[in-house]
């Protein structure tokens, strides 16, 4: 963990300002002594005798400046000018060093109280170039989201586009590591490790710690797919094979893609999303939903008895268990999801 910017900015023109000061020092009594020194000392004698000077070396004066009260008080001025830059040069580069390891302290144990308060959060095992982009996407959409990674500099470079995430360094497959995240109390974890036996294992860590979680793995291999989902994957994604897919649809239908690309990429982050209808909502109609707001759309429900009803009407009466698809803004959608536990 790097020290923060500000203070590490303030603490380098710290130590800038003091060895300047003190090359300042040097070169007035290099200057000094040449001028009051007798018999002419050359720069070098004149440099030496500000230097043991300095330091309280206690060497023999090398310019001489015996029975002269201007030459042995100019000495008097050079060792308590020097002897006070030296020490604060020597506190700055102590105060630097203390800093950074002090601050760096201080914030892991910080944000490791920020994790230990996360509840219904999401876990990203690995921040390579689909777990940077899973992590955006949860930020995006203002969900928690811890990110874990085994190299300090993965986790640094995702760090410095998305300040204030929180991100451990380890390895996922460690369930000490996966305890720190705060596995017990989270919604899901991603395993998009670039190995599929990582994802595998991470997958099988995870369930054995919580049952209850979402486990979404990343394979590489199809053949690995079985395997992984048996460790406890809930679901796997193979970014080869549904970037195949992806690069057909848009050669055939290329509305619909462009379409979908909009909806992510708009500044208001509408996105479809999935809201499941508690039993304490039976029989309550679509508009219970809207409340006359215009943060989301219903396009479909699914239930156990019908199956898809596609564009649902406002008078639709819903049921416990059925699952909606809404087109939501990440407003509409915490709404939405408090409106189902019976906070709205």
């Amino acid at each position: 963990m790097r020290v923060d910017g500000t203070n590490e900015s303030h603490v380098i023109r710290n130590l800038f300002f003091s060895f300047a000061a003190l090359l300042l020092v040097m070169l007035i009594g290099t200057v000094g002594y040449h001028i009051l020194g007798r018999s002419h000392p050359s720069w070098m004698d004149c440099f030496y005798m500000t230097f043991i000077t300095i330091a309280t070396i206690g060497y023999s004066e090398v310019v001489d400046v015996t029975g002269y009260e201007y030459g042995r008080l100019f000495t008097v001025f050079i060792g308590l000018a020097g002897i006070g830059m030296m020490g604060y040069v020597l506190s700055t580069i102590t105060a630097f060093m203390l800093e950074s390891d002090l601050n760096e302290s201080w914030r892991r144990k910080k944000m490791q109280q920020r994790i230990a308060q996360l509840k219904n959060h999401y876990i990203v095992c690995g921040v390579g170039l689909v777990g940077s982009n899973v992590a955006h996407e949860l930020t995006s959409t203002g969900r928690s989201c811890v990110i874990i990674d085994s190299k300090m500099e993965t986790i640094k470079r995702y760090v410095d586009s998305h300040p204030g995430q929180l991100y451990l360094l380890g390895d996922a497959t460690d369930n000490d590591v996966l305890l720190a995240a705060g596995v017990l109390s989270a919604r899901g974890v991603f395993a998009v490790a670039h190995d599929d036996s990582q994802n595998l294992v991470i997958s099988l860590s995870a369930k054995q710690l919580n049952p209850d979680l979402r486990v979404v793995a990343r394979c590489h291999d199809l053949k690995n797919t079985e395997k992984t989902r048996r460790a406890g994957a809930d679901e796997i994604v193979s970014p080869d094979f549904t970037g195949g897919l992806r690069i057909v649809s848009a050669m055939v239908r290329p509305h619909v893609v462009s379409f979908l690309d909009d909806m992510l990429k708009s500044e208001e982050n509408v996105r479809m999303e999935e809201i499941v209808i508690p039993v304490t909502l039976s029989g309550k109609p679509l508009t219970t939903l809207y409340h006359g707001g215009k943060d989301c759309l219903v396009l479909a429900i699914r239930n156990s008895v019908n199956g898809w009803l596609f564009n649902p009407p406002v008078q639709h009466i819903v049921q416990g268990g059925d699952v909606l698809m809404v087109m939501a803004s990440p407003e509409g959608r915490a709404r939405l999801e408090q409106l189902m536990q019976g906070v709205a």
